[in-house]
């Protein structure tokens, strides 16, 4: 039996409890995939997260926080989970209490989710507890640039603040968030985070996304400019490229467990 069947398997009586919430993520889902420019970034987004596989030939990859994504599409063989139920999902479960076995995983994927559990830093520590030596975590989330800044205190339905704590306000694991969550941990507090997680490192952050995010409307506005645009305004973004640290949107974090 696959790595991944055993692990579902061994999980799927332990995780059956239903939300009441899954229309959310099945709406969700629909806006993803009915918005073509949004898609086309969530695209883009799941073939940056399979190049990091390739050293794993038969690894457990494990996607927290999958919603209403599409990520088995790029990678068939992820562990889809979510602390919502809906049933296009593999498992239903809590970020902070993982139900995974000790050194079982080899990589957590993450699409802006971070920035929605209540306390990160607990996910962080089971993370790093279940990802085997020389795992990863990937974790693509909401930048702290001048532009995002702008854009997320002004224009975004979700709260950013990069002068509060760890702890993000609220239960609603769809609505409750602080966007500036990993720019608070990995930068700000980063002695912090190294002192609460000593087996994990910061590899690498990227900086990317500065307008099509933003132009896609993501889930909750409509697209602001033509799906054929999308060629163009990527462009656009390849040209402010060497900026990206000033006006990027989106930040791609890699963890790794030493």
């Amino acid at each position: 039996m696959r790595i991944k069947e055993k692990i579902i398997n061994s999980l799927k009586t332990k995780n059956s409890k239903r939300t009441g919430r899954f229309q959310t993520l099945e709406e969700q889902e629909k806006v993803i995939k009915e918005k073509k420019f949004l898609k086309q970034i969530y695209m883009e987004w799941y073939k940056e997260l399979e190049k990091e596989i390739s050293n794993f030939s038969e690894g457990a990859f494990v996607e927290i926080g999958s919603g209403g994504g599409f990520i088995k599409e790029v990678i068939p063989n992820v562990i889809t989970s979510d602390i919502l139920f809906s049933p296009s999902l593999d498992i239903n479960l809590s970020a902070t209490m993982l139900p995974f076995k000790d050194s079982a995983v080899d990589i957590f994927f993450m699409v802006d989710a971070l920035h929605h559990i209540q306390e990160p830093i607990l996910f962080l520590k089971e993370a790093s507890r279940c990802l085997k030596s020389g795992g990863k975590i990937i974790m693509i989330e909401p930048a702290n640039t001048a532009w995002s800044r702008f854009i997320y205190k002004n224009f975004h339905h979700e709260e950013f603040d990069p002068k509060t704590s760890w702890v993000v306000d609220g239960e609603d694991p769809l609505y409750s968030a602080n966007g500036a969550i990993p720019w608070i941990i990995f930068f700000r507090d980063r002695d912090n985070f190294q002192k609460e997680c000593p087996f994990l490192k910061v590899n690498k952050v990227k900086f990317h996304m500065p307008l099509r995010y933003l132009i896609s409307g993501g889930l909750s506005v409509r697209q602001l400019l033509p799906t054929a645009a999308y060629g163009i305004v990527k462009a656009l973004e390849n040209i402010l490229m060497p900026f990206n640290k000033y006006i990027a949107m989106f930040q791609t974090i890699e963890l790794e467990k030493l």
